[in-house]
């Protein structure tokens, strides 16, 4: 008999190992799962795959990149060219109005009868294969994302390339994971690497690449995502370097950042940026609202809110395209304050009537947009108003990745990305201060971010804290139970269910230890096993020995509970015993559930229950 096999189980059983001593006496060894040099070699093989895809998400961003110039040129030029330009410039006159809704219009027609997932800015898309469908993408989302993109930004659109390129980079790590026999989680880490290469080749920023993969998409820090993370963004940097140039996607010049003097006006900043954040979540998932109460189909919301672009951009031409060049001027401080607020207002306006109508887009390089002109603005506004000399390009720098890292809950990664513009260390004092101050007022206000609430909405909870599993720094010496009562191998079932039946305190475990006259370990006899032996044989004659087990999962008291409970679940067993290393027949303790949970109460302990600090202490004297 099995013990406490569970019939209908989806967990898989792994193969037993011997190599540390653990079968003797009728005991078997360890169940380790597989065996670490195997481990090894399949990360080798995620790394090489990674290297691929990091190339493969290089020259997508390449394409993009060059695809949205085409379809620039081509409606607001009437020009058969690949250079990436903005539509700022164009002399249509009033047909700059209907450019757009042409775009929302294909984009519409595509997301209804091609795919619904191209519709939006991406990482929330990412995000959802990963929780709900294994790490797996259509590959016809790979096809149709930066297609639908392209056409939406280069016929107006005021978005980035980079949501689009991290999901079509997604998107290919899946499809890679899908076409070899891999695991979920290997897959996720190959999906992560698209994702984190997409960001790289568009931005030629790796480390922020790797960062937000992190954060937003793998949910852990492993070497196992890490190293194949690290390996793609490299390649993908590098294929960004060879076609596109060395430099960063902003020039930006040195600024003072004021530090220390201005530290104070930075703090008033980073409150400004959280409630920024806030309030523009709140403002884009409230137009989604809107365009789902339309009468009409959702094929013909993008060209709707296409046409609201348009009329913006016939009044304001520099929220037309993605808009890298007028980023560029803010944080160079080369726009007056009037410009400023013209861009904060209409291109924050123009972002969510288009991409709260469904169309396809990225969300990072327009809120960075509106974000960098709200901290220019906040310094020029200042140097005039309070005699202040603070410098509007390093505000607007600190700006730009605070609110989106806000309203993402991604933080680290947008101060490391701004970092990564500059390259100057002066950023990082007042990149890190308003940030979080941002982010926290963010979490304040908020219980999802920009990146999760639409998975909210369709039921799906996203964990973005980071913290150890306690299971990994606790023993099983920590929390067995040693005042386990024995059960000798002589006895029968009969004697052993009458005792069950006067409900016996000593044996009030589910399972219990069989030995034999010299106490040695022998077996393990559960209730199931009691009930089942008196099912064929009703008189009970059978020793417990014979009902029971004898072949064995153990543990050790020096294991960590994390290695006890995944032989619980690749064994379906609910208790293991606890034996000696040195003699696997000499039991020394018993863990079950309720030991593994036993370490989750401590951490509920530490978190929650105070303890007396030195000023009790002295109070009571």
């Amino acid at each position: 008999m099995t013990e406490g096999q569970e019939p209908n189980s989806n967990l898989h059983s792994f193969p037993a190992s011997n190599a540390d001593g653990g079968r003797g006496a009728g005991v078997t060894g360890l169940i380790e799962g597989p065996i670490p040099t195997a481990a090894k070699f399949r990360m080798l093989l995620v790394s090489f795959l990674a290297a691929a895809i990091g190339a493969g998400a290089g020259l997508i961003a390449w394409a993009l990149y060059n695809l949205i110039g085409l379809f620039t040129n081509l409606a607001f030029y009437h020009q058969f060219s690949f250079r990436f330009r903005s539509p700022e410039a164009n002399t249509l006159g009033l047909w700059v109005v209907i450019i757009p809704v042409v775009g929302g219009l294909i984009v519409g027609v595509m997301a209804k009868y091609g795919s619904s997932k191209i519709r939006g800015h991406g990482i929330p898309e990412a995000m959802e294969a990963v929780l709900i469908n294994r790490s797996r993408i259509e590959p016809k989302v790979a096809i149709l994302k930066p297609i639908s993109a392209a056409i939406a930004i280069g016929t107006g659109g005021p978005f980035g390339a980079e949501g689009p390129i991290i999901q079509t980079g997604g998107s290919v790590g899946s499809l890679v994971g899908q076409v070899f026999h891999m695991t979920a989680a290997e897959r996720k880490v190959l999906l992560a690497c698209g994702a984190a290469a997409g960001m790289a080749a568009t931005f030629n920023t790796p480390i922020a690449a790797v960062v937000l993969a992190i954060e937003l998409l793998l949910f852990e820090f492993k070497s196992r995502s890490f190293i194949p993370l690290v390996i793609a963004s490299t390649i993908a940097t590098s294929v960004h370097i060879e076609l596109m140039g060395p430099g960063q996607m902003f020039k930006v010049t040195a600024v003072d950042f004021g530090i220390p003097s201005a530290l104070p006006w930075y703090v008033v900043l980073g409150l400004i940026c959280g409630l920024a954040a806030v309030g523009f979540s709140k403002l884009l998932y409230w137009v989604e609202d809107q365009f789902e109460k339309l009468p009409v189909d959702d094929m013909w919301w993008p060209a709707i809110g296409a046409l609201g672009l348009g009329i913006i951009g016939y009044f304001v031409p520099r929220v037309l395209g993605v808009g890298y060049d007028t980023i560029t001027a803010i944080l160079n401080n080369q726009l007056l304050l009037k410009a400023l607020i013209l861009v904060l207002v209409f291109k924050a306006l123009a972002l969510v009537i288009s991409l709260g109508s469904g169309t396809s887009g990225g969300l990072l390089a327009p809120m960075f947009m509106s974000s960098a002109a709200l901290g220019g603005a906040f310094a020029l506004v200042l140097n005039s108003t309070v005699g202040t000399h603070l410098a509007p390009g390093a505000f607007a720098l600190v700006a730009m990745g605070a609110v989106f890292g806000a309203a993402s809950r991604a933080t680290f990664t947008f101060i490391i990305f701004a970092f990564e513009i500059t390259r100057d260390y002066n950023s990082v004092l007042p990149l890190m201060l308003v940030c979080v101050i941002a982010d926290g007022i963010a979490m304040f206000f908020t219980q999802t971010s920009i990146m999760t609430e639409k998975l909210a909405r369709r039921g799906l909870h996203i964990h973005q804290d980071y913290e150890p599993d306690v299971l990994q720094s606790v023993f099983v010496s920590e929390t067995m139970a040693t005042d386990i009562s024995t059960i000798p191998e002589t006895m029968t079932v009969a004697e052993l269910a009458q005792r069950l039946a006067s409900h016996d305190r000593q044996l009030r475990h589910y399972a219990w230890p069989i030995v034999d006259a010299a106490d040695k370990l022998k077996g393990i006899i559960t209730r199931g096993d009691v009930m089942r032996a008196l099912e064929q044989d009703p008189a009970g004659a059978m020793t417990v020995r014979t009902a029971g087990s004898t072949t064995l999962i153990v543990t050790y008291p020096d294991e960590l509970l994390y290695t006890a409970a995944e032989k619980m679940l690749h064994n379906k067993v609910g208790r293991l015993l606890v034996v000696s290393r040195t003699d696997p027949s000499q039991m020394v303790g018993y863990l079950g559930r309720s030991g593994i949970m036993a370490a989750r109460l401590k951490r509920l302990e530490e978190e929650h229950v105070r303890e007396p600090g030195w000023i009790n202490r002295f109070a009571r004297r």
